[in-house]
């Protein structure tokens, strides 16, 4: 794959942007009824004696689209993929609503060879995700494990 990335690719301060992913209705109840099931998540007319009047999206859902994105636009460009060390933050800033359109932007923070594994490189970037307004909906600060370059 001529998109590959190694850790050896990376720079503090490098960003990666993904597309945008439609939040849908169906989606946000069919999520909610297997992993999160309260009110505000299931159906319109339990939301609306919620704390948020309405239907919105499961953070947990969130942070899977968010996810979804992150591998499309950065770590499953990784030969072999990823390893997730460490969440460090995850803050969910403002709720999800269907029809919402979200993006996910990565910022590499930090990175440092793996003392055990000097193969591989420990990469802690911030995610942040997105509306379609530019609202920030989602904060999320952790630390993947990824390949290094092979040697020759």
């Amino acid at each position: 794959m001529s998109d590959s990335l190694y850790y050896d690719d990376l720079t503090i301060g490098q960003t990666f942007m993904s597309r945008a992913q439609l939040v849908e209705r169906d989606r946000i109840v069919a999520f909610a009824q297997e992993f999160d099931p309260q009110p505000q998540h299931l159906n319109e007319e339990a939301a609306r004696d919620s704390m948020f009047g309405e239907l919105v999206a499961s953070g947990w859902h969130t942070a899977g689209i968010t996810m979804r994105l992150q591998l499309e636009s950065l770590m499953g460009r990784f030969p072999g993929g990823t390893l997730g060390a460490q969440v460090n933050k995850l803050a969910w800033l403002r709720p999800v609503r269907p029809g919402d359109l979200l993006r996910a932007e990565a910022e590499i923070l930090e990175l440092r060879v793996s003392k055990s594994r000097p193969d591989r490189g420990l990469v802690t970037m911030r995610t942040t995700t997105l509306n379609q307004r530019n609202e920030e909906v989602q904060v999320m600060t952790a630390t993947i494990m990824t390949p290094r370059r092979p040697q020759s």
